[in-house]
């Protein structure tokens, strides 16, 4: 289990290989689908997007509201594949790691090679877990959007898994693989 802290340099990015667990701490943004939607209206109008994106992590969460004495109710990862079509223009940018759940196409896992990023699978159904970890949370920017407004959390050790790595190794993909080899 390796300790990574944000925001991740290139040096750490390139270090992570598919498979790997991390415990993820520091600053992290939610992003959901509506969200990427505006970041891309940003960016066609030349725009400053709302967050930084040099060396930050995107997290496709929703949170819910916070109970009392929390800054976060359940946060549990959304399905990446849905954010694809968003992702290279974010990662020409700087973005240098998403989390998620699920598999990533063909065209991400190119442009994440061509700009070194990792993309990192949040344990699903585990959404009170997630939750455990984050210690702030912040809406930053189209609050109308309700949960999927864009949030900065402070997380410390968030257990996450590389999923794809820099290089283009899928962990679902050596997953598959190692299992057909044991069976035959």
């Amino acid at each position: 289990m390796r300790h990574i802290t944000t925001p991740l340099g290139e040096d750490v990015i390139r270090s992570l290989h598919a498979g790997d667990q991390v415990l993820l701490s520091g600053v992290i943004y939610t992003a959901r689908d509506a969200a990427h939607l505006r970041m891309m209206d940003c960016i066609r109008r030349d725009e400053e997007l709302p967050i930084p994106l040099e060396g930050q992590v995107i997290y496709y969460a929703g949170p819910t509201p916070a109970p009392q004495g929390r800054p976060v109710g359940s946060i549990g990862p959304t399905t990446s594949v849905r954010m694809d079509a968003c992702t290279p223009p974010l990662l020409e940018r700087g973005l240098s790691g998403m989390i998620g759940k699920g598999l990533r196409g063909a065209e991400v896992v190119a442009a994440m090679r061509k700009h070194p990023s990792v993309y990192f699978a949040a344990v699903g159904g585990a959404a009170a877990l997630g939750a455990k970890c984050v210690t702030s949370l912040e809406v930053i920017a189209w609050d109308d959007l309700g949960p999927e407004s864009v949030k900065r959390l402070t997380v410390k050790e968030l257990p996450l898994v590389v999923a794809v790595d820099c290089e283009g190794n899928d962990a679902f993909a050596l997953g598959q693989q190692a299992y057909l080899d044991s069976i035959g």
